[in-house]
């Protein structure tokens, strides 16, 4: 009988100690993420800062990162914005949703643009929507204009012996085509469509910027400029990088001193957590399968997949 009352006497005194641990980890838990959340510069209830966003790459109408500008106008804790862009531009669409987003966004915070290497064509499309561009000295930026390419295959499909054949419901439908050497009718539609969106972008430069576009040498004929050259002609505000961006936010009422923090369009802000997740699925997915998937990203094949009409800067050549 007594060694049944030392055994139930045992187990109660098991069970009130790992209860102890049970409870003390608890309080532990919740005091770390009370830190986390609290922290100064990186929790979820974090001060006031700057939030930069990147234009990289081919341009292309991204609904995710048009959301990621929204929340950020929506975000009490930014400040002012800056739009780092290093691009040589994509579709005119693309450059055209950006531009329009950022509008939005600069009548609630003050917008300022950093142009990197490139910054052209609808890239530049993209700059224009913020309210100060700051580029450096060797910035190439412009080629104002709209492009419009297809390949013309129909030589190579006769030496194949391949006819492509069709049926539509009017001459114009399907024209220009790839299928069939250019004629008039298309090349004249063509025309037209690109002469029209390279007025809107004129327009767009000359709102903006406040320039009378035929005065600048070039400008209308789509050559590029170099930051300083840009300055020159109005086409920026400022030499410089990210200091002199920050600068003049300070200087339209943003707080001194204030922390920049990557934005980014898969979760929004950058959390001091994002490298240890990052870790923990390139471990669980394999290393070799991480690097496949960043190369096969639509945004790296973004090129591919261009289609309509461009504004992107292609160097020559010749």
């Amino acid at each position: 009988m007594s060694l049944d009352t030392e055994s139930i006497l045992d187990r109660r005194r098991v069970r009130r100690q790992l209860s102890f641990w049970r409870v003390l980890a608890v309080v532990a838990l919740a005091f770390a993420v009370g830190a986390f959340f609290l922290s100064g510069d990186r929790g979820l209830i974090d001060r006031r800062q700057i939030a930069r966003v990147s234009i990289e790459g081919m341009i292309t109408e991204n609904r995710d990162f048009l959301n990621l500008l929204d929340r950020i106008g929506k975000d009490k804790r930014v400040a002012g914005v800056i739009v780092y862009v290093n691009s040589p531009g994509g579709t005119t669409t693309g450059g055209e949703s950006i531009y329009e987003a950022l509008r939005r966004l600069a009548e609630k915070k003050p917008v300022v643009a950093q142009f990197g290497t490139v910054a052209a064509s609808a890239a530049y499309i993209a700059g224009l929507g913020t309210d100060y561009i700051v580029a450096r000295g060797n910035s190439i930026t412009g080629s104002v204009g709209v492009i419009m390419q297809w390949p013309e295959v129909s030589g190579l499909l006769d030496k194949l012996g391949i006819r492509v054949n069709e049926v539509k419901s009017g001459p114009l439908k399907a024209n220009p085509s790839p299928f069939q050497p250019l004629d008039e009718s298309g090349r004249a539609i063509a025309e037209e469509m690109i002469a029209e969106s390279h007025r809107w972008f004129l327009d767009l430069v000359s709102t903006r910027r406040q320039v009378t576009t035929s005065t600048i040498p070039g400008l209308e004929q789509g050559r590029v400029f170099s930051g300083r050259e840009a300055l020159e002609y109005k086409l920026i505000d400022q030499i410089g990088g990210e200091p002199e961006a920050i600068r003049w936010l300070e200087s339209q009422g943003v707080e001194k001193d204030l922390k920049v923090v990557n934005w980014k369009e898969s979760s929004g802000v950058e959390w001091p957590l994002g490298g240890a997740v990052a870790g923990v699925v390139r471990y669980l997915t394999g290393a070799i399968g991480g690097d496949l998937a960043g190369l096969v990203s639509a945004e790296r094949l973004g090129i591919l997949g261009l289609d309509g009409l461009v504004s992107v800067w292609q160097p020559s050549e010749n």
